[in-house]
């Protein structure tokens, strides 16, 4: 993908939805708690760089956390997962986020790469195993 491509991913319903301009790199599949139970695959950036969010999202703090880092936002009318968006804003100032790359057109996004995370266990990158975001759709 060019610096000048944008992805665009909506909701089941279409009511909400979320841009990403540019080359979203790598895609991360990661198999904490949350992310494996919503399926979702992140492209990362920053709110309101990259990143842009429209229509209305409700989201969800993970209960019993002491110090949260994340919250993930859905839609509230058809619970599609569109985001996560960091609590806590970076050294720059910057606001972490992350796009579940699943609500955009399959193949827009079919060529990405996968990256493996553990952030279930290690919280390390896992070995690469040449998969792009195709070979995880089913």
């Amino acid at each position: 993908m060019s610096d000048a491509a944008v992805l665009q991913g909506t909701c089941a319903c279409g009511d909400a939805a979320w841009t990403l301009k540019g080359d979203p790199g790598s895609i991360t599949a990661c198999n904490c708690t949350l992310c494996r139970r919503y399926g979702a695959l992140w492209a990362y950036d920053y709110e309101n760089e990259r990143i842009v969010l429209s229509g209305s999202t409700r989201s969800f703090t993970r209960p019993g956390k002491a110090d949260p880092a994340l919250e993930i936002h859905f839609c509230p009318t058809c619970g599609s997962v569109l985001c996560w968006r960091g609590l806590r804003l970076e050294a720059d100032g910057r606001r972490r986020m992350a796009v579940n790359i699943r609500l955009a057109p399959p193949d827009a996004v079919a060529d990405l790469p996968i990256d493996h995370f553990d952030g279930l266990d290690s919280f390390d990158d896992l070995p690469s195993d040449s998969r792009r975001v195709r070979d995880l759709w089913f």
